[in-house]
């Protein structure tokens, strides 16, 4: 094939990195290359001169960029992209990673993968971008019309069986658990390498068609878990990156029922924390509409609490009745049957609910049945939920303070408190700040100086 030179015509320092990397002479590379481009149907003649042109700043046509790849990440045992091997040739701008719902199974492992490690490089762009309402929702549309992937299996690098399956679902339920006793500011790196590190070398690697979609259905939930937790450490613009991901790589799992679960856990929970109840209710009902039939009873519970956290952002008190009224229907369905659902559903329980509720009551400016549903979920969540009770308390607080009950409040408060000193979490932090706001029109009270020199105190 003929060649292009590069804009710059620099020399790829990508490229000779990863030959490096990969230990690999310019001849190996090319005969790989062909022997790549050959089970795609494609007759390839390259040799140990053309690799030198490539590296010199030369790239080839067509499919080429993405066939090379594809032969070094053999190679490496992980998924190589076309950026990473500096032939992008502005295809596939940085800014971008992440934020595309790719057609094809091996776009999406690409995707994925680029992201996960543009985010160990901590690179800027990952970081410093806002969230637009549009990047959450047009996902959604895509994945509510997009077919189920016909196939997922490999046949290219190191065997992948169901015990690797096992093992990542382990370490994730093991991060969880640090997650929710510690907050995300403490667990987060160990996520995102093991990810890169581990993760990316078995998406890369060979498995038969049942066990690739156990595969994907794993790795979709620990990349929506390091969603949430970019969330926790103060970086939305990263975690709508993460949540596009998991949900694409649920499709590929073949799971509408998770996939639903990233729109109303995940992406809705974001919009709410931006303050875009439109988007929150509109994304509750994509989950609800695409997986209907699919799930069990208390993922349906949870769709519908997370409609009705938009609506009382909306200040529409009548459709949040109707959404959180089916809520509790599908809870009290569910029952204690813990053995019909899916793992990533069955922390959802009276208190997770009674803690979405209280957050709408307290929208509504419903102070009393705030109060209530914040007393509820407290003394329903475990002592393991330290982040959770954290949340809860200033959940409660805040009604009390609406309640002008000003004492009780910065008792409350300074409870929340204690716990707060144990996690390392941003949304901890924002609830304590909005409770701070809220407590300022009593700025002169002694509780209420008493409570903001405990708090210099514990920031000191």
């Amino acid at each position: 094939m003929a060649a292009r030179p590069l804009v710059a015509r620099q020399p790829n320092e990508r490229l000779q990195a990863l030959i490096q990397e990969a230990a690999c002479s310019n001849a190996g590379l090319a005969r790989r290359v062909n022997m790549c481009g050959a089970e795609h149907g494609l007759d390839l003649r390259y040799d140990k001169t053309s690799v030198a042109r490539w590296l010199r700043g030369q790239q080839p046509r067509g499919r080429a960029p993405g066939i090379i790849a594809e032969a070094l990440g053999r190679k490496l045992g992980r998924t190589v992209t076309i950026d990473e091997i500096g032939m992008a040739n502005g295809k596939n701008l940085a800014s971008g990673v992440g934020l595309q719902f790719s057609p094809t199974v091996l776009g999406a492992i690409e995707q994925v993968c680029e992201l996960w490690r543009s985010d160990v490089g901590r690179r800027d762009f990952l970081s410093g971008t806002s969230v637009a309402s549009s990047a959450l929702v047009e996902p959604s549309r895509d994945w509510l019309i997009t077919g189920a992937d016909p196939q997922v299996a490999r046949n290219a690098g190191a065997r992948v069986g169901s015990s690797d399956v096992d093992a990542v679902r382990a370490t994730t339920d093991a991060l969880v658990e640090l997650d929710h006793r510690y907050g995300s500011g403490h667990v987060r790196p160990v996520v995102v390498h093991y990810l890169n590190s581990v993760v990316s070398g078995l998406l890369a690697g060979s498995y038969r068609e049942s066990v690739g979609r156990e595969l994907f259905a794993a790795v979709a939930r620990l990349t929506e878990l390091a969603g949430y937790m970019a969330v926790d450490t103060g970086q939305p613009g990263l975690a709508q990156r993460y949540y596009i991901q998991a949900l694409r790589l649920a499709q590929a799992a073949g799971d509408r029922g998770y996939g639903g679960y990233v729109l109303a856990a995940g992406m809705s929970h974001l919009a709410a924390s931006l303050g875009n109840p439109r988007e929150i209710a509109q994304l509750a009902k994509a989950a609800q509409e695409g997986s209907r039939g699919q799930v069990t009873p208390r993922a349906e519970a949870m769709f519908c609490a997370a409609e009705a956290r938009g609506h009382a952002l909306m200040g529409d008190a009548r459709a949040f009745q109707v959404a959180a009224g089916r809520a509790l229907h599908h809870l009290e369905q569910a029952g204690g049957k813990d053995g019909e659902d899916p793992a990533w559903i069955r922390h959802f329980d009276h208190a997770y609910l009674a803690d979405e509720l209280a957050h709408c009551h307290r929208d509504l400016g419903q102070a009393d049945q705030a109060r209530r549903q914040a007393e509820d979920a407290i003394a329903g969540h475990p002592e393991g939920r330290v982040r959770r009770r954290a949340i809860g308390m200033l959940l409660l607080a805040t009604a009390q303070v609406q309640q002008r009950d000003v004492d009780e409040a910065c008792s409350t408060g300074s409870r929340a408190l204690e716990l707060l000193g144990t996690l390392r979490s941003n949304r901890g932090a924002e609830y304590l700040e909005d409770f701070q706001q809220r407590l300022a029109p009593y700025r002169e009270e002694p509780v209420v100086r008493e409570f903001g020199a405990r708090l210099e105190m514990q920031a000191a």
